[in-house]
């Protein structure tokens, strides 16, 4: 269960009567909220020297959800990452290296134009690499996407990604949600795209977020309130190949910037508020040429046959963690079961959904709603370009994934 929702139980004199305490101190004396952003401002509008750039470098910590970032200041503008120098940092403190050799290796793989700081300034999103740049990190899957990516490159890999996220307040409950550990009266079917206060709570954080994002250079592409209150969703993509994942992470990084101005903390846990409430997640649309070329349905076909013959290889890994994907993916609120492989035409409650104009036109792509709203976006592309095209390996079917830490053939 989430730590939001870990109760104190009381035992009254009356041995059969229990009372629950919801305890929720996540940010209850988070700071962030209260300093006066106008006297930062007075700070921001100093003239900053013309040859100088700051540039935050951002990365996927050992927790494989959470990131982190530290400033570098350089002389010009690196307008492609292999113009950013390489940097290291402390792995031992971010659960990546341990304490006897823990300089850890950032490469920078896409450069972003930094919507906090505005122009010349940058935000460089890197891979994590041990030591002197070897290996990569137990939580760098941008490799093992990119790779396959590469290799999958004449079939042009389509991606679009749709990330829902969950507002908490300062004390850790639902924003908006009634004080005291109540829950809201608002019935979920009027949530989803909903308009006015007494339907959605955060408007003003998913349009930062949004203008943040587009000022940035990401494919963003679009928002809406989602089913449960306090709950929203962004797309990116569709996007070709590597950039649907990396822009992913880097509006997951706005993202929690955005949340530090409002005192709003984001979670992408797939079940924030338990089995009576409904969840979040990640969809991710995937297509090829060949799905998009006139008689592409029925390699469709066969790409879902793949994709249900591994199954449980793809659901192992389609969160950070199995077990609230697995509370998330109940068949209820629109989900399939979780170890229940099943697809349909316009069918919310399937393992994949296919548009309902596929079949009528033969061609298109395919929407997979199993992964968690926490997944790492570049495991879940690299696991389905792997199942539906192949792999690098010996006749495109021998391929190592990261996380499972076994080769398949």
């Amino acid at each position: 269960m989430h730590k939001i929702l870990k109760y104190a139980f009381k035992l009254q004199k009356n041995k059969s009567i229990y009372l629950f305490t919801p305890k929720r101190s996540l940010m209850k004396h988070n700071i962030n909220h209260i300093l006066n952003k106008k006297v930062m401002d007075r700070y921001m509008r100093l003239p900053f020297p013309c040859n100088k750039v700051l540039a935050t470098y951002i990365w996927i910590d050992g927790s494989g959800i959470n990131m982190r970032c530290k400033d570098r200041i350089l002389t010009c503008v690196p307008y492609a990452p292999d113009a950013a120098p390489t940097w290291a940092f402390d792995g031992s403190s971010t659960g990546q290296a341990t304490t006897d050799n823990s300089d850890t290796k950032l490469q920078p793989a896409a450069i972003y134009r930094d919507p906090f700081r505005t122009e010349p300034h940058v935000l460089v999103l890197c891979d994590v690499y041990i030591g002197d740049g070897g290996q990569p990190a137990s939580t760098n899957h941008r490799k093992y996407c990119n790779d396959l990516c590469e290799f999958h490159k004449e079939q042009e890999p389509w991606f679009g990604l749709e990330q829902e996220y969950t507002m908490l307040d300062v004390d850790g409950w639902g924003l908006g949600w009634p004080k005291g550990g109540g829950f809201p009266a608002v019935k979920y079917q009027y949530s989803y795209c909903g308009v006015g206060a007494k339907y959605i709570a955060g408007r003003d954080v998913s349009e930062s977020h949004a203008r943040a994002c587009l000022y940035a250079g990401l494919d963003f592409e679009g928002t809406n309130a989602e089913v449960m209150y306090g709950c929203w969703e962004w797309q990116i993509g569709t996007s070709v190949g590597i950039k649907a994942p990396d822009d992913l992470w880097m509006s997951r990084y706005i993202m929690s910037r955005v949340g530090e101005d409002y005192g709003v903390d984001i979670t992408y846990h797939p079940k924030p508020f338990g089995t009576l409430h409904p969840g979040v997640g990640m969809h991710h649309n995937f297509s090829t040429k060949r799905m998009r070329s006139d008689g592409g349905y029925k390699f469709i076909e066969e790409c879902i046959k793949k994709l249900e013959k591994n199954h449980m290889k793809h659901m192992k890994v389609y969160g950070n963690d199995e077990a609230t994907n697995r509370m998330r993916l109940s068949g209820k609120f629109e989900t399939a079961p979780f170890e229940k492989f099943s697809w349909g035409i316009a069918n919310r409650k399937a393992s994949i959904r296919l548009p309902r104009n596929i079949k009528e036109k033969g061609k298109g792509f395919i929407e997979d709603r199993r992964p968690g709203g926490d997944c790492d976006p570049y495991l879940v592309c690299g696991l389905i370009m792997e199942t539906c095209l192949g792999g690098p390996g010996t006749g495109g079917g021998s391929v190592c994934t990261p996380k499972l830490n076994s080769c398949k053939k």
